[in-house]
Formats: C-alpha cells, structure tokens, sequence
C-alpha cells in the first residue's frame, strides 16, 4: 500500500449510507486516494519483521513527507546497526536515494529498486511511497460490498493499466464506508492476477489532528509465509516541512 506511514489521511469523510450506494468505483478510490495524501505529515514507527523461521527484527524510524506523497524521507534510528542510516525517495518512489553513515556515502538505486523490499520487510518502496499510483496505475471497478474485519465496506478490484509499470497486475480493497480507509488490501502477482503475493491488514483506527489514521498495519506475505508489522509510535499532519530536507544533500545530515 502506497505511502502507508509517512502520509496518513486527509479528511474525515462522513457519507449517509443512501448516497453511498450511488458512489462509483472512482468516486471511491478517489477518496481513498485523497486520504492518503495529505500535504505534509511526519510519524515515528516500529516495523516489526517475522522471518519465515520464526525470528523477529524489529526498525523504528522516522518518516516525513510532503506534496501529497510526491516527497517521502525514512531515517532509522534502532537498531544501531542501521542507526542513521535514511532513504530519500522523490517522484512517488521512482527516483530513490539511500545513506549509509558508516561510509557517509550516498547511492542512488536503480529505478526497478522500487519493486524491492525495504529494509527486508513485506513492504516494497513502491508500496511505501507511490503516491497517486490508485488512481494512474490501475482502472477501479465496484464489487459487492461485504463486511472486512468487522467493519462495513465497499469493495473495489483495481485492475493494473496496460501503460503501469506496478509491481502488481491487480489489487482487491476493501474500503470502511464511514472514513474511506482501506481496511483490507490484497496485491496479486505481476503476471498471475489471480495468484495472492501478499495481503495488508490495518487496524486500531484513531482521529489524529482531526484526521482518521490507522495506528497498526500488518502485511503478510502469501508466498514467503512471512510478515511484517507497522506500529505508528506518533503522527503530526500538516506541519511545516522545507524542500531542503528531500535532497541527496540532506541525507547526510
């Protein structure tokens, strides 16, 4: 899911369920879409990953974003072997820049990186930090709606544009009708749009400077059987963020 901690929600969108019935798939996903990209927001997370074996490793990081996801900047603080180390990423993921403070040294990554996961995590930079990919990268189509994790929902499949590079040639959400929050999302293989790669959970829905947020994310890995947690620690929206943080430069400090 695109930009899923450093962006957060925008409004808070109460629908009567009588118009709801009316609403398109695009006037959904544009919802949607609209509450993941605020201006500016910056969160303190821990990123929990389950091995396959098992075994637990566990990140906390800072993330600031800006222009409604176009800009994203994740500096890790535990453990203290990736202490300071950070991850610029610009033009929703496809220009992507890493520091490595042992060596002070800055890399640019290849542009297929953004297809790789973060950190070894079940979280792709892509998924991290696509912006408005929702609504460019694929075409939405309105299914049923159903009920997902106690919540009442509308349910969309978004189907991947001949033109997309996206890593997924699908995806299914399931959406809460009283906030626009995907409370389920499941993401199908780049060739194989009916085999499940991975499915995103969210939870522990909270109102943050008036905007609806989910606290925890959880994606499991269909096909690796692992997964990893995001726990949001803290979250500001709509602070005051300059351009000099998203550059090569800014890494290093």
């Amino acid at each position: 899911m695109k930009n899923l901690l450093a962006a957060g929600l925008m409004v808070l969108l109460m629908v009567p369920y009588s118009s709801a019935q009316d609403l398109t798939a695009d006037d959904i996903i544009r919802k949607v879409n609209d509450q993941f990209n605020t201006e500016t927001s910056y969160g303190k997370s821990k990123m929990t990953i389950v091995t396959t074996s098992g075994q637990k490793r566990t990140f906390i990081q800072e993330s600031w974003s800006k222009d409604r996801g176009e800009k994203n900047l994740v500096r890790y603080l535990e453990p203290s072997r990736v202490k300071d180390q950070a991850v610029l990423m610009l033009n929703h993921a496809d220009d992507i820049w890493m520091f490595f403070p042992r060596t002070q040294r800055v890399r640019k990554l290849a542009t297929h990186a953004k297809k790789q996961k973060m950190q070894g995590s079940d979280f792709s930079y892509e998924d991290m930090g696509s912006g408005d990919a929702f609504i460019e990268d694929f075409t939405s189509k309105r299914l049923d709606d159903a009920k997902k994790e106690g919540q009442d929902c509308f349910t969309l499949e978004l189907t991947r544009k001949p033109e997309s590079d996206s890593s997924y040639s699908r995806l299914v959400m399931w959406i809460i009708k009283e906030n626009f929050l995907p409370v389920v999302i499941e993401y199908y293989d780049d060739n194989d749009p009916d085999y499940l790669l991975k499915a995103m959970i969210a939870s522990n829905f909270q109102v943050i400077d008036g905007i609806p947020t989910a606290m925890k994310i959880v994606m499991h890995n269909e096909n690796d059987n692992t997964q990893t947690e995001m726990e949001l620690l803290e979250v500001k929206y709509d602070i005051t963020l300059s351009d000099d943080m998203f550059t090569e430069r800014s890494l290093k400090k």
